[in-house]
């Protein structure tokens, strides 16, 4: 008999065979989320139907009795320029009875009511990816001069006093020739991103390579730790540090990040415990700081009060939303907003950055883009976002 303890340590063969199963048996498809979630290598749901929901609810604390019931799902950005559209609901979550869960020490184990390996189609033998059934991305070229233009708007904003910072985006459109859960093995096969998600359903699929923590939490324990600062991986990280542009643009959204969480802290508990780490991710290097805090709000209120995240709005935050609905022509949709598992005692969130939405006829999205401060070139700027969509089409110059 095979017991977890018998299963390869690779979280994607375990997603592919459950993947199959699901397929095969007609169930839903499981949900994965790989990297460093729950403190953990992995995590995934061998099957979990994710509904559209109201978006306040989507990482509500699950109902019910059972303390090992869990919530996956997503919340998209909130701002919507008039007259645009998304692709994906606004938000979707679902309830999972349990969890498959590898240890960064490459057990795996359970949490609450999993099937066995047998009933799962899972086995020491459990075989490796086949390359054969990978997935592909076509992409179009993105909008250059709607982008730059609204970092020149930007700008002028910002030397007229209404806002310091702002993240401004654009939008790439394709198409996924393949499955959703192909694409995204193969994603991660090629990243290894710590915060990567694939959730699926009626609605679509989300493929998500996000480096980025938005909200962890266990028990009254909190913390985010926003990126703001890139470089591409060919450049030297030590010249992050030395940026004042980068700098400053990590600094003012930590300030922001500790307002948001001061809301509803317990005062005195907001603390800064890392500044300015260069850290690695998919085809860039970034600056990375964490904040802390303690509080005994709900999973709701917590989410209410901070989001959209800070890093991915600006300050002052309510101001530069404004603004960056008049200046963005598209929806971002998924992009920047928020996706992860709740449970009884524990928060998990990433920011949806590096984050492709498929819609269920195989067209997809992916958003990108970066904080603009007075330093901030336009051409700089744009040379960014194609550095951090590289990822999708192995590196090197764009595909268009």
């Amino acid at each position: 008999m095979h017991t977890w303890a018998d299963l390869p340590p690779d979280p994607l063969r375990v997603l592919d065979a459950l993947a199959r199963r699901a397929t095969h048996e007609g169930l839903a498809p499981p949900a994965a989320l790989l990297g460093n979630w729950l403190g953990s290598a992995a995590v995934i749901a061998p099957s979990v139907a994710l509904q559209t929901v109201d978006p306040g609810s989507a990482f509500d604390r699950p109902s019910g009795d059972g303390s090992s019931r869990y919530v996956l799902g997503f919340r998209s950005f909130p701002d919507v320029p008039r007259g645009a559209t998304s692709l994906l609901p606004e938000a979707v979550s679902g309830r999972a009875e349990g969890l498959l869960v590898l240890s960064h020490d490459g057990r795996w184990s359970t949490r609450g009511a999993v099937p066995s390996p047998a009933a799962l189609a899972l086995t020491s033998q459990t075989p490796g990816l086949d390359d054969d059934n990978a997935a592909s991305l076509l992409w179009s070229a993105p909008d250059r001069e709607a982008h730059q233009a609204a970092v020149e708007d930007c700008l002028e904003a910002i030397r007229a006093g209404e806002i310091y910072q702002a993240c401004l985006s654009t939008r790439l459109d394709g198409r996924v020739l393949g499955e959703p859960v192909d694409l995204f093995l193969a994603l991660w096969r090629r990243t290894g991103a710590q915060r990567a998600a694939f959730l699926q359903g009626s609605w679509g699929a989300v493929v998500s390579l996000s480096p980025e923590t938005y909200l962890t939490r266990t028990g009254r324990d909190v913390l985010s730790a926003p990126i703001k600062g890139t470089l591409p991986r060919s450049a030297d990280p030590a010249l992050l540090r030395a940026s004042d542009k980068d700098v400053a643009e990590n600094i003012m959204i930590v300030d922001l990040v500790r307002h948001d969480l001061g809301q509803t802290a317990d005062t005195g508990s907001v603390t800064v415990p890392d500044l300015l780490a260069v850290h690695e991710a998919p085809g860039v290097w970034h600056l990375v700081s964490t904040v802390a805090s303690q509080t005994d709000v709900t999973h709701r209120e917590l989410v209410e009060t901070t989001f959209p995240p800070a890093s991915v709005t600006g300050t002052p935050k309510l101001r530069a939303r404004e603004l960056i609905a008049g200046w963005e022509p598209r929806a971002r949709g998924l992009h920047c907003g928020a996706i992860g598992i709740s449970g009884p005692d524990e928060l998990d969130l990433s920011v949806a950055i590096r984050t492709i939405e498929i819609s269920p006829d195989g067209r997809c999205e992916f958003g990108v883009g970066g904080g603009i401060t007075i330093d901030s070139d336009p051409q700089a700027e744009w040379e960014e976002c194609l550095h951090k969509a590289a990822f999708t089409w192995g590196g090197g110059p764009a595909p268009w």
